[in-house]
């Protein structure tokens, strides 16, 4: 997923972790950065400009980037596909309009436009399909790498929070869900394509539904008060993620735990996903699985979180699971990294810790090559 800044007095225009978020990248007004998520350190950078979108493939030197237009050979319209190895462009595509967002894996690639969607064979650039869609002007997708659930969301209403959900690889529509009554802001698939989340304008549910059966699992309640949430991030897992982390306009971090919570829903259940209980229940139920890092930006600013390692505690007697513990990468667009260690027992007692924060910008490169 990358994040693109609306507003040019931010040092940060855009960031982006690669799909396995062993890696990261941030786009400037002077030109992109690559960096390694665990380390902190500079692996590579290229001065030439300023770019709005920078998207990795993996850990490969493979990107594709996107420039801000303030120069006739950075166009907006223009996709370059660039080895950072080499430093040399391997392909260029052209649009009639600007770019909006690129997503990538090691067998499509995807373009998003305000009002079109192009996927691409990777390897051919063969165009494979072309999807019409609602005007998306803000470019908001959300796309699951694995090939085995490969899905591409995309908003499927400008007055309501419908989401469509495409089968990338299969190149067919999988469902229409819908979400929310107001317009979407913010929507995020696991790594798998097994869930998605959403969140509208309104800011203060955050919805989480089963792909496969396009039913809603949770609801939760972020706030009581209106907010912007900037991005949504699932913890990596082969089956339920465990985690579920959203950004917002206050400033704030908020983190939601859906392995205690299910257990707790299919305790009553019976089930996993248990009955559909109405929207004015689960919306009640909920928020106890809820906890927020306060003043993480400043309020307005940009920010990108992800949940990068997860691991699980059990009790030895028993074999319950008795805590989770993740490891939260955020980018702010004021220029900083943060990383947090986060705590939830079966209690939904939640323990935020710092443990490592440095500013972007000022990161110097050592033995990487620079261009």
């Amino acid at each position: 997923m990358a994040n693109q800044s609306s507003s040019s007095s931010y040092p940060i225009l855009c960031a982006s972790f690669n799909q396995d978020s062993s890696c990261f990248a941030v786009g400037t007004k002077h030109g992109f950065k690559v960096f390694d998520s665990n380390t902190g350190r500079l692996l590579y950078e290229r001065a030439v400009g300023a770019f709005i979108i920078v998207e990795m493939l993996f850990s490969s030197s493979l990107l594709a980037i996107v420039g801000a237009g303030e120069e006739p050979s950075l166009s907006p319209r223009r996709l370059c596909l660039f080895n950072k190895t080499t430093g040399a462009a391997l392909r260029e595509l052209n649009f009639l309009t600007s770019i909006l967002a690129v997503r990538m894996n090691r067998k499509r690639l995807v373009v998003i436009l305000q009002d079109k969607t192009y996927v691409y064979d990777i390897n051919s650039l063969a165009i494979l399909d072309t999807i019409d869609t609602v005007s998306n002007i803000k470019g908001l997708c959300s796309f699951s790498p694995s090939l085995d659930g490969c899905f591409l969301a995309l908003p499927a209403s400008v007055s309501k929070g419908s989401v469509l959900l495409y089968s990338v690889m299969d190149l067919h529509l999988h469902c229409e869900i819908d979400a929310h009554r107001s317009p979407l802001a913010a929507i995020a698939l696991s790594s798998n394509g097994t869930y998605i989340a959403t969140a509208s304008e309104q800011g203060t549910i955050i919805r989480v539904h089963l792909v496969s059966e396009a039913t809603k699992s949770y609801s939760f309640r972020r706030g009581t008060y209106q907010s912007s949430i900037f991005s949504l991030s699932f913890a990596p897992s082969t089956q339920l993620p465990d985690i579920l982390v959203g950004t917002s306009s206050s400033g704030s971090v908020h983190a939601f735990s859906l392995a205690f919570s299910g257990n707790q829903r299919s305790k009553r259940s019976g089930s996993f996903l248990g009955s559909i209980i109405p929207d004015s229940v689960t919306d009640a139920l909920d928020p106890a699985h809820h906890g927020v890092l306060h003043n993480v930006a400043p309020a307005g600013v940009k920010s990108y979180a992800v949940i990068r390692k997860v691991e699980k505690v059990a009790d030895s007697s028993t074999s319950d699971i008795v805590a989770c513990r993740a490891t939260i990468s955020i980018i702010t667009f004021n220029g900083y990294f943060q990383e947090y260690n986060l705590s939830i027992n079966n209690q939904n007692v939640f323990v935020w810790s710092l443990e490592r924060e440095f500013k972007l910008l000022n990161v110097i490169l050592d033995d990487a090559i620079s261009l």
